[in-house]
């Protein structure tokens, strides 16, 4: 990061604003002027592609498009595109959630009136932005605006379940579709262009108040994506189309069977005869968005946990070896020094930290995970941290930090006695009573040697465990979490940013 910073992990979808889940527009450029005001100079989402079945952005339709989820439909008002009343009718989940697969259906009717009124109406030099865009984008705009077209059409369906001739991308059936629906292929091509440049106006906000923005790249695609259906020879498929092999991570120190992920496994020979051109493309595309990258399970590039589709766990895998160096160095001849953040958690090796190092990417650390009995746990306290580090109070995966300190071994595998013993040692370790946990972490963060620090939005709030964002292996309930718009106080602010001056942040 090349100097000391902290920041929030805030997903855009769970800002607050008018339409049932959070976008791109007013909440979120007075989230960014709020950060300036806390100290705050770091942003970090969770990967922005439109999202599936679940809801989950780990299982994104596609890693280059943007959600349309997130699209400000105020913003299109404001240029003509729609009227009020177009605006009116969101469907509304209680205010702390996120109605996603609901609010992303009447927001693509939306869309899809305003890409029909800029038809009709936008002047020559708009036409050209969008022209211009779309011929820049041609790689996986066009690829992406037909799937999704027909993903509509099909009622949802994976790819696997469409009609053969569209499901093996014969020729004939994909030009006779992008006659069929030309109007909706130019409604999604619009909608990308919508997000695009809203997104870069809110990092051009970011950029005037010296925020960084950290994106992520999951290591796998869905099998329900773009990518696997226009090239299922980059991946062990059988010739269904369905996977031979799942990823996942074997059984560990929070679950007994593992975590069983089901995203197909890739070819990396072929993926390597290539030239690692697949991967040069997607980390491209989101260092177009972003300045900095997590890039998701590392260790999975050293050797990646092989799981048969047939088996229901993660407990039947096997370690196989992954690309290794000669992806990063693929990656590195390309794109120039790698602005990675190595997710390095779960069952490290010292050939993994080897890789890491080796290209100089700054590890994560997990306050959370100091203080049990996780064979990393030594790393995570701070006396042992290195400068070049990212360290969080906890992550999208686990529990808020005061969900984790209220609550007991329900949902692991740790016994009632372990729970105590560990909830003893942070309190003896960060010298506390057990008062406001929260603050007291994020303090024990900030005063670390760690460049760089990350709280989650809710531990800045002090939420309990009804404010967790994810629970691994897992359908129903995720993601969906929001903030409300008086969360974000002037107090609060003020206090954020005397810890970030406290500790040279």
């Amino acid at each position: 990061m090349n100097d000391r910073r902290s920041g929030i992990l805030l997903h855009p979808t769970s800002l607050p604003g008018p339409h049932g889940a959070g976008d791109l527009g007013a909440a979120a450029h007075r989230f960014v002027d709020w950060l300036g005001r806390a100290g705050q100079r770091i942003w970090q989402v969770l990967p922005l592609g439109p999202t599936g079945y679940g809801d989950s952005p780990y299982q994104a339709l596609s890693s280059r498009a943007g959600n349309p989820l997130l699209v400000s439909l105020e913003a299109l008002r404001d240029e003509g595109w729609l009227g009020d009343a177009d605006l009116g009718g969101a469907p509304r989940g209680p205010p702390d959630r996120a109605a996603l697969h609901e609010v992303l259906s009447w927001k693509r009717t939306r869309l899809a009136r305003a890409a029909q009124a800029f038809a009709a109406r936008a002047g020559a030099e708009r036409r050209a932005e969008l022209s211009a865009f779309r011929d820049g984008e041609a790689a996986w705009l066009e690829d992406w605006a037909l799937f999704a077209v027909l993903k509509e059409a099909q009622g949802g369906a994976p790819w696997t379940a469409w009609p053969g001739p569209l499901a093996r991308r014969e020729a004939g059936a994909l030009a006779e579709a992008r006659a069929r629906h030309a109007a909706a292929l130019q409604a999604e091509v619009f909608a990308q262009w919508c997000f695009a440049r809203q997104w870069q106006l809110l990092r051009d906000r970011c950029r005037a108040q010296d925020v960084i923005l950290i994106g992520d790249v999951p290591i796998y695609v869905a099998h329900d994506s773009v990518e696997v259906w226009t090239r299922p020879d980059l991946f062990e498929l059988e010739p269904s189309g369905e996977p031979r092999a799942v990823s996942g991570v074997p059984p560990d120190y929070f679950s007994a069977t593992g975590q069983r992920w089901g995203n197909p496994i890739y070819a990396w020979d072929r993926i390597a005869g290539e030239g690692y051109a697949f991967w040069i493309a997607r980390v491209r595309s989101t260092l177009a968005t972003v300045d900095r990258i997590r890039l998701d399970h590392f260790r999975g590039f050293e050797a990646y946990w092989r799981i048969p589709a047939s088996c229901p766990t993660a407990v039947e895998g096997a370690w196989v070896p992954g690309p290794g160096a000669a992806l990063f160095e693929a990656l590195e001849r390309d794109l120039g020094p790698l602005p990675f953040i190595a997710e390095n958690l779960g069952v490290i090796t010292p050939e993994v930290e080897a890789l890491r190092r080796r290209f100089g990417l700054p590890g994560m650390a997990v306050l959370q995970f100091a203080f049990g009995g996780d064979p990393q746990g030594n790393s995570f306290r701070p006396h042992t941290y290195a400068r070049d580090l990212v360290a969080y109070t906890g992550t999208h995966d686990n529990d808020t930090t005061m969900g984790w300190w209220e609550g007991g071994a329900e949902g692991s595998v740790r016994t009632a006695s372990e729970v105590a013993a560990e909830k003893a040692f942070a309190c003896e370790y960060l010298g506390t009573d057990g008062r406001e946990m929260n603050w007291v972490m994020m303090r024990a963060l900030s005063a670390s040697v760690a460049d760089a620090v990350v709280f989650p939005m809710q531990d800045v709030l002090g939420l309990g465990n009804a404010a967790r964002m994810n629970r691994p292996a897992t359908l129903g309930g995720n993601w969906s979490w929001r903030v409300r718009e008086e969360a974000f106080t002037p107090e609060l602010a003020r206090r954020l940013k005397r810890l970030a001056e406290l500790y040279g942040r």
